[in-house]
């Protein structure tokens, strides 16, 4: 059996997106998307994910431990203006396992990206994924589906 669980995970990294995988924003809303650029405009108001505020911290129970990378973005993917697929480049990895939120934003952007650069498996988790609501999750996994991405539960993919 842990056999078969080595071999499950030879090659492969699991990005918890939003959560491990996190955005932190210039204060200023420098390098921010130009469609939140308001929310950074005004000196008294906080900023939703700058460095520092609540927003940028990761969720409870949820920590980075020694050995672990954290990356920080400032784009809905995971790789754009990253050092990520360098990074696992450097250790090998050619498949990925995706979890985490925004289904429609972060999830689906950077699975997009993970198939656009030719990681041999690219798995979605579908219930440890979510999106504001049950709708807008299912058609966007669909759209995943569409271009290759593996979608099972965390059980399907377990066994």
């Amino acid at each position: 059996m842990a056999a078969a669980a080595e071999l499950k995970w030879k090659n492969t990294a699991l990005l918890v997106i939003d959560m491990q995988v996190v955005r932190e924003h210039d204060p200023l809303g420098r390098d921010v998307e130009l469609f939140r650029r308001h929310l950074y405009g005004s000196a008294d108001k906080p900023k939703p994910v700058s460095k520092g505020t609540v927003g940028a911290e990761l969720v409870d129970g949820l920590f980075i431990e020694e050995g672990d990378y954290k990356l920080v973005k400032t784009r809905f993917s995971s790789f754009f203006n990253t050092h990520l697929h360098s990074y696992l480049q450097g250790l090998g990895i050619n498949k990925l396992i995706i979890t985490g939120v925004q289904t429609p934003n972060c999830i689906r952007q950077t699975a997009f990206d993970a198939v656009a650069l030719d990681y041999h498996t690219v798995t979605v988790i579908v219930d440890a994924t979510a999106a504001a609501t049950p709708d807008i999750h299912i058609a966007n996994v669909i759209d995943m589906k569409n271009i290759g991405v593996a979608t099972p539960t965390l059980e399907e993919w377990c066994n």
